[in-house]
């Protein structure tokens, strides 16, 4: 994660040099162009995802089995909360490494998730212990 928050800013800069020894200063308008344009589309997203997540109760999601599905490792938070539509329960301190979220669907069964610098680590699937003996039945 660290590598990333430099590697990024460090590629930009080579890039935009490499657009002023090529082409001089429209290279440099045209790649600067295009990292802004990149920057931009990123916000955008960003901001429909958290625009969406707004209107939902926070740990809310509409099927935690499938939301278990579909998680894999590495997914980003914003990731998820694009699947979810919704804020995660945060249930460990804040600012404290790993992070643990949880999302509860109607019925009571919940996904309980742990981030760590912002990437899915694990996750566990609870289901309530009434639905498991009624299933038995």
């Amino acid at each position: 994660m660290k590598f990333r928050k430099i590697l990024v800013p460090v590629v930009g800069v080579l890039l935009i040099a490499g657009a002023y020894r090529a082409y001089g200063w429209p290279g440099v308008a045209l790649v600067a162009g295009a990292l802004l344009m990149f920057l931009l589309l990123h916000f955008n997203r960003t901001m429909q995802v958290l625009r969406r997540a707004a209107n939902r109760p926070i740990g809310s999601v509409a099927s935690a089995v499938m939301l278990n599905a579909k998680l894999h490792a590495g997914q980003t938070l914003l990731h998820v909360i694009a699947l979810t539509r919704a804020l995660g329960e945060l249930r460990s301190p804040k600012d404290e490494q790993p992070e643990h979220y949880r999302w509860t669907d109607a019925g009571g069964s919940y996904v309980d998730t742990e981030f760590q610098d912002g990437k899915l680590r694990s996750w566990t699937l609870t289901r309530p212990q009434a639905a498991e003996s009624s299933d038995a039945a």
